[in-house]
């Protein structure tokens, strides 16, 4: 039964908050789906270089990604440096990518490696304490 104030359907509060249990049931669901991320995340700047490294990989000259951007290959060069120094925009990777045959998959993960659980269970923590 919907408590007060709550969308029955969704199970979301008026002005569309989470209920505890489908935050934690959402956090169990994103710490699946993000397993690999986090595990990708231990190593330094996994994704420095991206672009670059995955267009050598593949050999693919950047005249042709130019030409399938219908770019300047001097273009693609300032888009591979400005990823190289993560000032890209997704959108601006994301075409590149899939000039390349390929697509951009991001994530967000908890700074310290661990899960979306372990972080949300320490905020708690921490409230309740500077509450005291």
């Amino acid at each position: 039964m919907a408590g007060r104030g709550e969308d029955r359907r969704t199970g979301f509060r008026e002005g569309g908050t989470m209920r505890n249990a489908e935050r934690a049931a959402a956090r169990k669901k994103l710490d699946k789906e993000l397993r690999y991320y986090r595990l990708a995340d231990r190593y330094r700047n996994p994704t420095q270089d991206l672009l670059r490294a995955v267009r050598q990989a593949l050999g693919i000259p950047m005249k042709e990604i130019a030409r399938e951007l219908k770019m300047n290959p001097s273009a693609i060069f300032r888009l591979e440096r400005s990823q190289e120094k993560g000032t890209i925009s997704i959108l601006g990777m994301g075409r590149v990518a899939g000039a390349m045959g390929c697509k951009v998959i991001y994530a967000i993960v908890p700074i310290n490696g661990g899960t979306l659980e372990a972080l949300a269970e320490y905020r708690m923590w921490k409230k309740a304490l500077e509450n005291e």
